[in-house]
């Protein structure tokens, strides 16, 4: 599959690092599947949805490309490893960016120091202290914007102890997504991609994705979606109306953002489980919920589409949550 669309196109991820002998941890990194969820849209001839799934990648999700682009680029410019071998990573993180830094830092011996909210899923703290990174838990109640605080506090402190990788000003963050996610749908869809769909964190994803979907084929739907109030189930996303607003996230980007609710969130989650044997976290269960109502507007327009939203990360982090058995 895949049609070649403009010169400067890139279709691998990171450099392959000796590949001759055998994989690493960065080689693992993209070239995930495209995932068909045909029973969610078979009430919707005409229709196709898909998932990118992310959940492949070694860390476990699609924050493994942003924080690879971010380490690779400090490693080069000497801010990280052999060049400043006590210097600590560190950055604000709601759990994944914290686990692909950890497991880099391990795999490439760099000390990585995260702030993570306290209300994050137990599994996520369980795999961050398995890959020997130090966390620092600030109160649940400050989300992903009191971590951040936390960091800017430390970083000013004492700045010739860190590295501040700062994903959400990091424009690394979103040119992984532009190299290689944008890329990557484009050959696993042939071209055929008519609506690009995904969630606002650090907003990476998108506005990568999208910016490079463009260049692809101007006519290609990108919209975004952002959980409906500043205190959501929605872990890891960002109500930009009322949070710390990441500085590479452009307004203008998305042609349309849609409100997500929680509940249907949820409801998706255990849908995509039992109906398509796909287990994916609350991000994910939004991104499908959200495509899904694009793909009835579509239906009910009288128009065909192939619509690709992003399966952010699997379940196995979110498992401890209620929902499962309610």
């Amino acid at each position: 599959m895949g049609t070649a669309a403009t010169q400067n196109e890139t279709t691998s991820t990171q450099p392959r690092i000796g590949a001759a002998l055998g994989s690493s941890v960065l080689d693992r990194i993209g070239n995930t599947p495209m995932v068909r969820l045909d029973r969610i849209v078979q009430h919707l001839p005409g229709i196709t949805l898909l998932g990118k799934g992310e959940f492949a990648n070694p860390g476990g999700s699609v924050k493994d490309r942003p924080a690879s682009g971010i380490v690779l680029a400090a490693l080069e410019a000497g801010e990280l490893g052999d060049a400043q071998p006590e210097r600590a990573l560190l950055d604000a993180t709601s759990g994944n960016t914290g686990i692909a830094y950890a497991m880099l830092g391990a795999a490439l011996q760099f000390p990585v120091t995260l702030c993570v909210p306290a209300s994050a899923s137990p599994e996520r703290k369980k795999i961050l202290q398995a890959y020997g990174a130090e966390v620092i838990f600030t109160p649940a109640g400050d989300g992903s914007d009191g971590a951040i605080r936390k960091v800017r506090e430390l970083y000013g402190a004492s700045p010739e102890k860190y590295f501040y990788a700062d994903q959400y000003g990091n424009e690394n963050n979103w040119k992984a997504h532009y190299r290689t996610t944008a890329n990557e749908i484009w050959q696993q869809t042939d071209g055929r991609i008519t609506h690009f769909i995904a969630a606002m964190g650090t907003s990476g994803t998108f506005m990568g994705t999208t910016r490079r979907l463009r260049e692809l084929n101007p006519h290609i739907h990108c919209i975004s979606m952002q959980p409906d109030s500043p205190f959501n189930g929605l872990e890891g996303l960002k109500h930009m109306p009322t949070a710390i607003v990441p500085p590479i996230y452009d307004p203008e980007l998305a042609e349309r953002n849609i409100w997500a609710e929680t509940e249907p969130a949820y409801a998706m989650c255990k849908r995509l489980a039992r109906e398509e044997g796909v287990l994916v976290g609350v991000s994910a269960g939004a991104n499908v919920a959200t495509a899904l109502q694009i793909a009835e507007e579509e239906y009910a327009a009288g128009r065909e589409a192939v619509i690709v939203t992003v399966l952010c990360d699997g379940a196995d982090k979110y498992l401890s949550e209620r929902f499962w058995s309610e």
